[in-house]
């Protein structure tokens, strides 16, 4: 009986750190949105492509894309081509936003801006 009480406290201590994990707020009162767990169904070419997508005041400052398969040149490319065009987006543009992909990575393209609707979406819903 100990064993299952214990097994359930347990369970319970790790669903509240992943849910703590999702967003978390900065001492500057920036959001940081991070789609490990929040998006992990979505996938570029060779599999899940999460981000970490800050916001302030309703604005996104800033898309981290953090580690991930996808082929190195490829994320690179989406660093430097995709994800500064979302700085400074108003999170309600950012959820819907059509940002062009990158020639060559549509599939990474696609799952980050897939990943940054849905860490803007959980945002608006939790903030």
């Amino acid at each position: 009986m100990k064993s299952i009480i214990v097994t359930v406290l347990l369970s319970a201590a790790f669903i509240t750190a992943d849910a703590q994990e999702v967003m978390r707020k900065e001492k500057d009162g920036t959001y940081v949105v991070n789609t490990t767990t929040l998006a992990k169904d979505v996938e570029g070419y060779t599999g899940a492509t999460p981000v970490e997508v800050y916001i302030k005041k309703n604005k996104i400052v800033k898309v981290v894309a953090l580690k991930s398969q996808e082929g190195p040149k490829y994320t690179a490319r989406v660093r430097k081509e995709m994800l500064p065009k979302y700085e400074n987006m108003n999170v309600k543009k950012g959820s819907v936003a059509d940002v062009d992909a990158v020639t060559g990575a549509t599939f990474t393209s696609e799952a980050i801006k897939e990943n940054v609707k849905r860490a803007v979406s959980y945002y608006q819903k939790h903030k």
